[in-house]
């Protein structure tokens, strides 16, 4: 089908204005980038705090030995799963990519995973694995719409694991890499890997004031684990959000670009037509003429 002035001048407005929706996206996916990063630092420095406490109380209870004690057999295990994607597209394969490394892993593992998913877009791919969804999550918006989302995990996982001993719980989710690009990376938060456990034992306080556990042994170390996996599931929710927030700004930088050199070759399609649509008009005017010309003669 052969393109009129008129249709090229449609096709040009119309890429023009995706090309606006495109940038606004840009912006939004950059600003976005910036607010996770500032929030994974500042939970980084308040993870190093968590630590020492924890530290302190591995060393003045001695309860390492428990808290890394071999798990239940396989058969009474309980495994319990965190995986973190998204809800809205132009990601490329970032679902795609964080579902097969946590299906992967789970298959190694002995014992029937019950999964957690942030991320509607993650669930799919999971439940076509044949995995048992014990719940979805709503992608947070903001920074300060993390915090719920972490309660509202650790309130579900308490209440698989009850007083049990001996279970895991993984945690799945993209990490951002140099480049602007993004890696699958899990962590194991439960049982406490043992040899994490003596090295926070055997860590300085880097004060001479040394600290005390007080309102209770036990009390304490459960409150400070919590904070450990509140921290750790945090810090995975933020970095995976910057991670779909770059995916999504290379997506729409190619997209730009894409939209760029097409509108380039619509406005020299559109000047080519409208230069032969010219010529043509001013030949019909000169043979016109030249026509008249004849037949006043």
């Amino acid at each position: 089908m052969t393109d009129t002035v008129a249709s090229l001048r449609r096709k040009i407005e119309g890429a023009g204005d995706l090309q606006s929706v495109v940038r606004t996206m840009k912006a939004v996916a950059a600003s976005s980038i910036a607010q996770y990063e500032n929030s994974v630092r500042s939970v980084v420095d308040y993870n190093r705090g968590v630590e020492l406490g924890l530290g302190v109380c591995f060393r003045q209870l001695d309860n390492a030995g428990l808290l890394s004690r071999s798990p239940q057999s396989p058969e009474s295990r309980l495994i319990g799963a965190v995986v973190i994607g998204t809800d809205l597209g132009l990601v490329g394969r970032f679902n795609d990519v964080v579902a097969e490394h946590a299906i992967e892993t789970l298959k190694q593992l002995t014992g029937e995973p019950h999964v957690w998913v942030v991320g509607e877009r993650v669930q799919h791919p999971l439940q076509d694995a044949g995995f048992s969804l014990l719940d979805c999550f709503q992608v947070p918006t903001s920074v300060s719409a993390i915090t719920p989302l972490i309660g509202r995990i650790l309130l579900e996982s308490e209440a698989l694991f009850g007083q049990s001993q001996g279970g895991e719980l993984h945690l799945f989710y993209n990490r951002p890499t140099a480049g602007g690009v993004y890696a699958p990376v899990s962590e194991r938060l439960l049982p406490l890997d043992a040899v994490w456990v003596k090295k926070l034992a055997e860590r300085p306080w880097p004060t001479n004031q040394l600290p005390e556990v007080v309102g209770g042994g036990t009390a304490t170390l459960r409150a400070a684990i919590r904070e450990y996996l509140f921290v750790s599931l945090f810090r995975a929710c933020a970095e995976s959000l910057a991670s779909e927030n770059a995916s999504r700004l290379a997506a729409m930088q190619r997209a730009d670009k894409n939209i760029g050199e097409m509108l380039d070759e619509l406005n020299a399609s559109y000047h080519r037509l409208r230069q032969t649509s010219i010529d043509e008009e001013l030949f019909d005017v000169v043979s016109g003429f030249e026509a008249l010309k004849d037949d006043h003669e």
